[in-house]
């Protein structure tokens, strides 16, 4: 009778455990259909005034303020040459790039030097952020717009604080050594400017450079990569980014700006002591503590994100590459909430509190504990032979299928809005990897996001070594 008992409760935990899964599965996507929702008319009022005639008005505009583009770099020999140059060829009034070798172990430095004619000049910048050591500072004499950097290796976030120190303009523009940027990126970039807007953070649309054509820095013929581990991340960014932080706008601001292109108030970052040299994911951290800046200071300044500046990004190839990243990402996620969980449902920071890091901590940071829940519990209704045709249609509905639907639709929003991908080839492209992401690749990031809790626990605060293929690849 005991054994029967139990195995009735058991059986009713069960059953609880995948309707709760279910449910929660139905919330999450039915809150990303949510911003997808508030996204689209952003979207095309954004697209309405991004028209290249309002380009030209600022080309030689003092309207628009003077941007330092800042660029942290380790071990970035194979791109570094290139994404440099996209940076000085920026169309804009008036703007600067600051690189920093973050002790860097291959080449990057020399590269730069060699290209550049890069000649040492003394320190003329004040330190306002601690750093690590700087070994030296370098001046170009072939670009007057150019600085360099050489410091001791101490992380992005360091190798950001010491470009924040060297920057002589107001506002900078923080990107990875692995981007490029499209030449009018920067005009765009500051529409909220002519627009009268207080800003303190905009973000933009970070997209795949993966199987496209560069020429000199420049990205020239925009193709979607026919191998399906690049291909697919192109349909994540494009979903992530068209209407996943589009979406935010009309929610408050998103936690996240990219640390490979977003751009920020100097006097902001140095009033809350610059990036934190010890986070893995520095730019959550940072929009997080600017966030929380802002609403204590009562600022008026909003942080933003423009969807039709972007910058190109080389994603990984490799299945190593991929573990590295995602794990890195999901634990420095971890991380960021746990070290700002004062803010949850706390009224003082309003929607910061109440809806960005709720979704962030229950729909992003627990989402893979929650899904392998749902599997296992699937498998042993399975074993046991009770398993349930309705719950695992629903299962497979809310999980899988409703994922697929907000990727075509981000895919049909790219093809009538920018259109960055012109060919019909890339446009069923982007169809199929919308199909088929559920089916392997995403209980593979899956497998790479449950290991970064264990390595959360045990501190482990590396980065990881990325492989890079580089730009002059021909697709």
């Amino acid at each position: 009778m005991e054994a029967e008992q139990l195995r009735a409760a058991f059986l009713a935990a069960l059953f609880w455990i995948d309707n709760g899964i279910v449910a929660y599965f139905l919330l999450l996507n039915s809150f990303y259909a949510l911003l997808l929702l508030l996204a689209i008319p952003e979207l095309m009022e954004h697209w309405r005034i991004a028209d290249d005639e309002n380009l030209r008005l600022l080309r030689g505009s003092e309207v628009v303020p003077p941007i330092s583009v800042l660029v942290p770099a380790f071990n970035e020999q194979a791109t570094i040459v290139a994404s440099v140059l996209s940076f000085l060829t920026l169309e804009y009034p008036s703007h600067e790039v600051v690189v920093v070798n973050d002790g860097s172990t291959d080449g990057t430095m020399e590269a730069l030097i060699s290209f550049y004619e890069l000649y040492e000049a003394p320190a003329a910048y004040p330190d306002v952020v601690p750093t690590a050591r700087v070994r030296a500072y370098y001046r170009s004499k072939v670009y007057s717009k150019l600085t360099c950097i050489d410091k001791e290796n101490g992380g992005k976030g360091d190798s950001l604080n010491a470009a924040v120190n060297a920057a002589r303009f107001s506002y900078v523009l923080a990107v990875d050594a692995d981007t490029l940027v499209e030449r009018d990126a920067l005009l765009r970039l500051a529409r909220p400017f002519l627009l009268g807007e207080p800003v303190a953070a905009v973000g933009a649309t970070v997209r795949v450079v993966n199987g496209s054509t560069v020429v000199h820095g420049i990205v020239t013929h925009p193709r979607v990569d026919g191998r399906w581990l690049p291909g697919i991340q192109t349909v994540e960014y494009l979903r992530a980014f068209l209407f996943g932080r589009l979406g935010w706008n009309r929610l408050g601001g998103s936690l996240i700006i990219s640390g490979a292109f977003g751009l920020f108030k100097q006097e902001h970052l140095q009033a809350i002591g610059g990036y934190n040299a010890g986070s893995v994911t520095e730019d959550m951290d940072i929009v997080i503590r600017l966030h929380k800046h802002l609403r204590t200071e009562g600022s008026r300044d909003t942080i933003q994100f423009i969807p039709d500046p972007v910058a190109w990004t080389e994603v990984p190839v490799t299945l190593r590459s991929l573990y590295r990243q995602r794990e890195r990402w999901h634990r420095g996620l971890i991380s960021t909430l746990v070290s700002h969980r004062s803010v949850c449902f706390n009224p003082r920071y309003g929607r910061l509190g109440f809806i960005a890091y709720p979704f962030f901590l229950f729909g992003e940071m627990l989402a893979p504990l929650i899904e392998v829940v749902g599997y296992l519990a699937f498998g042993v209704s399975l074993y046991l032979g009770v398993a349930d045709l309705e719950f695992a249609l629903l299962f497979l509905l809310v999980s899988v299928g409703f994922g697929f639907l907000l990727s075509l639709w981000a895919t049909v929003l790219e093809e009538v809005s920018f259109r960055r991908y012109p060919s019909i080839r890339d446009f069923f492209l982007l169809i199929w990897f919308s199909v088929i992401e559920a089916f392997g690749y995403r209980q593979v990031t899956l497998w790479f996001r449950l290991q970064s809790y264990w390595k959360y626990v045990r501190g482990d605060v590396r980065w990881g070594v990325m492989e890079r293929e580089g730009f002059n690849r021909v697709s």
